[in-house]
């Protein structure tokens, strides 16, 4: 009997009318499509429930993807912009609308297909509806065509992501936008304002300017990416002024309000973290992007009433391998303390499907996850940093001083190449290769090359893919949407990739 059968035989209605399965799991993002089609590598009957009409979760269907669309487009911009700097002439006549927003409809489709066309082929049911807990071995799905299921399972698995978290008082609107409804906008805005200096703060500026908008970007501190290495930062700030963004740094939203001339009118005010440095402006903007974070799909009862603990930010608290407070009861992703990556919820998967397995594999190491931001230029940053971890008692000596990448693609990253200086691209970014501390923790690699081209060859975020972690197999997971993040996932953790179709 093959292991598709053997789903099908397993996952059976019990004699009080329920669902049986091995496991269940709550949303079909990264996470959840990694522990599913891993689990059912292994033998489990799974059932994925998901609240869209269609899997992938917000990655897919309102993040990663569709975004990465709109980057590949204006990157075209910019490859124009730069022929004619080395005297090839390409005529830039604008953008086709309809035509690139069929371009970026086509990638989701193409991904939410391929994903539910595997599921299917792995015997992965797929359930579409809302789930809730009911019991740390049930959860009860509200249908979208149909009543009430009830799933029984041994263990399940909470992948249920986050949502863009909205300024108080300041709802979301037609004008007022999240990363949501700006990706769903026909045409790009002429006088966007967009508040925040996280990822998709940067990105968001950086598509919209490249398109020709007059772009603003309020942040609170004195550089975008303040998490991130401080050098990264100072100079992605640096470079987003060069290209025209307007940069209004030490200050914060206010008040957003209807213009009576047409568009908004948005308030400014200093920021706490502004030290006094912040000034008070009224700024003016066809639209406002509100970009300063997202909150985890963790308020709904069924949390508290099974017991689940929660940390103080509402996130679920966690061992190392994904278990909860509840036994039989897992999370990943966005709903537990960590980075919030879609590679690094993938790994995440992964994981719980080997612990839930009986299987001995090693937990995520948070401090090898590489963070990567698809700006221009891109950013990425992977391991241990004097400025985002202090604490580390690892680092002696600062080995390793920043360089240049006069004009380098990232290609060139580790070694001298002759083409670096003919490849030379108005991008003044900096990198610095990553060392080791008398500890042996590894101080990770950082840059802002033109693109990242590195990872084509496994070099996640720079160096080598197992740089990070000695003695294990595959090394960190590899920066989502790179051109061989799923093989790599794949590849020496399992004989049989999970991306594979069998």
């Amino acid at each position: 009997m093959d292991a598709q059968a053997e789903h099908k035989q397993s996952a059976t209605g019990d004699q009080d009318g329920e669902d049986a399965f091995d496991l269940v799991i709550l949303g079909s993002g990264p996470g959840g499509y990694a522990t599913a089609l891993r689990s059912a590598q292994l033998g489990a009957s799974v059932a994925l429930v998901e609240r869209d009409p269609v899997v992938g979760g917000t990655c897919l269907n309102r993040g990663c993807i569709p975004t990465k669309a709109l980057v590949t487009a204006t990157d075209a911009i910019a490859e124009a912009a730069h022929a004619r700097q080395i005297g090839v002439h390409v005529e830039y006549r604008g953008i086709d609308y309809p035509q690139l927003n069929a371009f970026k409809q086509g990638s989701v489709d193409a991904m939410t297909g391929g994903l539910s066309q595997l599921l299917n082929q792995r015997g992965v049911s797929v359930i579409h509806g809302s789930g809730a807990l009911i019991a740390p071995d049930a959860v009860e799905v509200s249908c979208q065509d149909g009543p009430k299921r009830r799933l029984s399972a041994r263990n399940v698995v909470i992948a249920t992501g986050s949502r863009p978290t909205p300024l108080a008082g300041i709802p979301f609107s037609g004008d007022v936008l999240d990363s949501d409804r700006a990706l769903a906008l026909e045409r790009f805005p002429e006088r966007p304002v967009i508040i925040g200096a996280g990822a998709v703060a940067v990105e968001f500026a950086s598509i919209w300017q490249a398109a020709g908008a007059q772009t603003t970007l309020i942040i609170r501190r004195d550089r975008v990416l303040s998490g991130w290495e401080r050098r990264i930062g100072s100079t992605l700030t640096r470079e987003l002024k060069r290209q025209g963004i307007r940069v209004v740094t030490g200050s914060q939203c206010a008040s957003i309000n209807p213009d009576p001339q047409g568009g908004l009118a948005i308030s400014s005010k200093p920021s706490d973290a502004a030290a006094g440095q912040g000034e008070s402006e009224i700024i003016k903007a066809d639209k406002a992007l509100l970009a300063i974070g997202r909150s985890p799909n963790t308020d709904a009862p069924w949390f508290a009433e099974q017991g689940i603990e929660l940390t103080e930010r509402g996130l679920v608290a966690t061992d190392p391998w994904g278990r909860t407070t509840v036994p039989g009861v897992w999370a990943l992703g966005d709903i537990t303390p960590g980075l919030h990556f879609a590679h690094r919820a993938f790994e995440q998967g992964i994981v719980i499907a080997e612990a839930i397995a009986g299987l001995d594999p090693e937990p995520v190491d948070e401090a090898t996850i590489p963070q990567v931001v698809f700006s221009h230029p891109h950013g990425r940053l992977r391991g241990l940093h004097p400025s985002t971890g202090e604490g580390q008692r690892s680092f002696h000596g600062r080995k390793g001083d920043p360089l240049p990448y006069a004009g380098q693609r990232s290609d060139a990253y580790e070694r001298p190449s002759r083409r670096a200086l003919p490849d030379h691209r108005p991008t003044h970014g900096r990198r610095r290769p990553g060392d080791s501390g008398r500890a042996g923790r590894r101080r990770g690699p950082y840059g802002l090359p033109h693109s990242h081209g590195a990872d084509r060859r496994g070099r996640a975020a720079g160096g080598r893919p197992d740089a990070c972690q000695p003695g294990r197999p595959a090394g960190p997971p590899p920066p989502h949407l790179q051109r061989d993040s799923g093989r790599s996932h794949a590849q020496g953790r399992w004989t049989a990739p999970a991306h594979a179709v069998d």
